[in-house]
């Protein structure tokens, strides 16, 4: 289906958000931040396919009230490169998140056992995770 006809179908799911790939934290002071981030309203952190992203979520000054872009003609390179096979108004569309935080705790709880974990393996299973996660290559976000 093209995106426009799915554009005007939508209720500007992605006009409520954007999120951003953050590095991931490796130290207590690194998910700290997070916990910083967190502490604020309408974040999220999320891990998709092994990689970092805040999410902010506040909705785009160019929404009308029935949720329709005010400048659709004119909208940013991102919107109009935002591809709609991936668009979060489709029915099938699954987030396929293996981590997601909303809070402080939930970040505090998980860093605490990340952290321990990591201090358990060895020298040599550390740097066989890390090697194996340069290996993938991570993809941007809209």
């Amino acid at each position: 289906m093209a995106q426009e006809n799915l554009c005007t179908l939508c209720d500007g799911k992605c006009c409520r958000y954007f999120a951003l790939e953050i590095d991931e934290p490796t130290t207590e002071r690194d998910f700290d931040d997070i916990r910083w981030y967190l502490a604020h309203e309408d974040i999220v952190v999320f891990v998709e396919e092994g990689d970092w992203y805040l999410e902010v979520r506040n909705v785009c000054r160019h929404l009308d009230e029935q949720n329709r872009c005010r400048i659709y003609g004119d909208r940013p390179a991102l919107c109009r490169d935002h591809a709609t096979d991936n668009c979060e108004g489709r029915d099938d569309c699954e987030l396929d998140r293996e981590h997601e935080f909303r809070s402080d705790e939930e970040i505090a709880q998980f860093a605490e056992e990340h952290l321990a974990r990591l201090k358990a393996m060895s020298k040599k299973e550390r740097k066989k995770a890390k090697k194996g996660k340069k290996g993938r290559k991570g993809k941007k976000r809209e």
